[in-house]
Order: structure tokens, then sequence, then C-alpha cells
């Protein structure tokens, strides 16, 4: 059987984001799997610029990725109470391409932020922002890491014991939901 393919979106650009810990943290406990970090370094979404040059070659990249994976990791900031514009940005641009790369695709929302929610809103909007594309959307368990800059080792490991256990449950459902993906 050929490796299962996972991408994974982080909504914060920064090098040093625990969302971008979050999302390797659940590659790791996802398991065997072919790797690829989504690039949301796009322009801002303009449909003069659609209309001007057609969709650019860096969203049309990103859609054939999410196309071609068996599933999907999504790791949002909480900015302002909602996603960050990166990843608006990102879900507006791939609306626009052709194929419905989204549709049926497992995907796990995850988020890490600084309040002691971790993320519950910018999980609620990222939720509503990706329903009109049709994924299957994991519904649970919700891993949220609260008070992000304490949770992580100098390796970048997750060591809150509680978040590392709904993650793996989440891996768990995800990885059983891309195999039937793959298989299918």
């Amino acid at each position: 059987m050929a490796e299962l393919k996972l991408v994974g979106l982080c909504g914060s650009l920064r090098k040093a984001s625990t969302n971008r810990l979050l999302m390797l943290e659940a590659v790791r406990r996802f398991g065997d799997a072919e790797f690829v970090e989504g690039d949301l370094r796009l322009p801002l979404y303009d449909g003069d610029l659609e209309a001007n040059s057609g969709i650019p070659a860096e969203v049309q990249a990103l859609a054939d990725q999410i196309a071609a994976a068996d599933a999907v990791i999504v790791a949002t900031p909480e900015y302002n109470k909602g996603i960050s514009g990166v990843l608006k940005n990102a879900l507006d641009w791939i609306s626009r391409t052709k194929g419905a790369p989204w549709a049926n695709k497992p995907v796990a929302l995850m988020s890490a932020a600084a309040g002691r929610a971790g993320g519950e809103r910018t999980q609620n909007m990222a939720r509503l922002c990706l329903t009109p594309f049709r994924p299957l959307l994991i519904t649970g368990p919700e891993v949220m890491v609260a008070a992000t800059a304490q949770q992580w080792d100098d390796q970048g490991r997750l060591i809150n014991e509680l978040n590392a256990k709904a993650l793996d449950e989440l891996m768990q459902v995800l990885r059983r939901h891309a195999l039937a993906q793959h298989s299918g």
C-alpha cells in the first residue's frame, strides 16, 4: 500500500509559532505519512488580480496539495477573537480553484493560543469558513492548547498531558479517515 499523504496548514507565518509546533506534533502523532506543509504566503485575494492573471501558481499548488492529500491538518492561532488573515486569505483563494480540493477530505482542526480558552473562537470560525467546501471535518476531540507559551519543551514537544491525549485521539481518528480515503 502506498504511503498516506498528509498536508498541514498553519495559520501563522511566524517561524516560532506554537501553532506550527502543534501542527508538527500532530504529524508526529499521526504516524507514517508523506507530509508537506502548505505555503500560505499568498498574495491577498483580489478579484481584479484573478480576472487579469488567473489563479496564482502558488495558490494552485496549494489547492493541488490539498486535493492530492489523504487528510489535512489545520492549526490556527486566534487573532483578535477569530482566525488569522493568513488562513482566511488562503481559504478564499482556494475556493476560487477548480475541482473542489476540500470535498470529502478528512480535516483535523486544532489551535494554540495565549488565552485560557486555547483558541475556541478561532476553531468555531474556522469550522464556519471550511463548511461550504464540504470537507469531512473531524468533530473531536477538540484540541485547544491554552497558555501556549508554557506547553512545549525545548525540543518543541507538547508537554501538557491532557492536550497530548486529545491530540493522540484526534490523530487516530484522522488516520482512520485518511486510510478510508486512501483505499476508497
